[in-house]
């Protein structure tokens, strides 16, 4: 399905090649799938993005993303898939998770809440913050998302919820964001992921 999405966005694009957006959407879906080939292990079971073997990654699809959006960005009004393009192209050409540009991440996030009302980006944002300036301030705007009715039943609120616990290290609490994440997805992989994370925090660790 993602092999045929981007076929027919390449045929949008040559149709459209003055669109930035339209450019923005291929650059954001061959940097996406770029990852493909390290997002789970042998068994099934999902890698996050921190923990992915970066030499699986499609090179070739990297650098076709990259080239597009350091086209597109110049030209005109900039739009959300631009915006989300240029995100992930930052973590893309990143060696590793620590050595990500994340103070330019947040900007970019901050750039993209406010022409997209989604709190998914907000997530998206808190988690970054997080990585730029510790797991604290990250905990901090995920409060603000409690009351959003959009997000707060969703898994993945609970389950960065735990991520940034778990990096400030407060590993009992940590450990029950986890629990709480793992019952709210209907995901088996998620389930595994998650209970495997818990699993690995126990309730005395501090």
């Amino acid at each position: 399905l993602s092999a045929e999405a981007i076929r027919l966005t390449r045929m949008v694009h040559r149709l459209l090649p003055d669109d930035g957006e339209v450019a923005g959407l291929l650059a954001l879906m061959l940097l996406t799938d770029a990852r493909r080939p390290a997002r789970s292990g042998p068994d099934g079971a999902l890698i996050p993005m921190a923990e992915q073997d970066r030499s699986l990654w499609n090179a070739d699809h990297i650098a076709e993303g990259v080239a597009l959006i350091s086209a597109a960005l110049p030209r005109g009004a900039t739009g959300p898939y631009q915006l989300q393009a240029a995100i992930a192209a930052i973590h893309d050409e990143a060696p590793s998770a620590e050595a990500t540009d994340w103070p330019q991440i947040v900007a970019l996030y901050e750039l993209l809440m406010r022409i997209s009302d989604n709190p998914v980006v907000t997530l998206n944002h808190a988690v970054a913050v997080a990585m730029a300036r510790g797991a604290r301030a990250g905990l901090d705007l995920l409060a603000k998302l409690e009351a959003d009715e959009r997000i707060a039943g969703d898994h993945r609120l609970p389950a960065v919820r735990g991520h940034l616990l778990e990096m400030a290290g407060e590993h009992a609490a940590a450990r029950a964001a986890y629990l709480a994440a793992a019952g709210r997805t209907t995901s088996f992989p998620q389930q595994r992921y998650l209970h495997a994370k818990a699993a690995g925090l126990t309730g005395d660790q501090q």
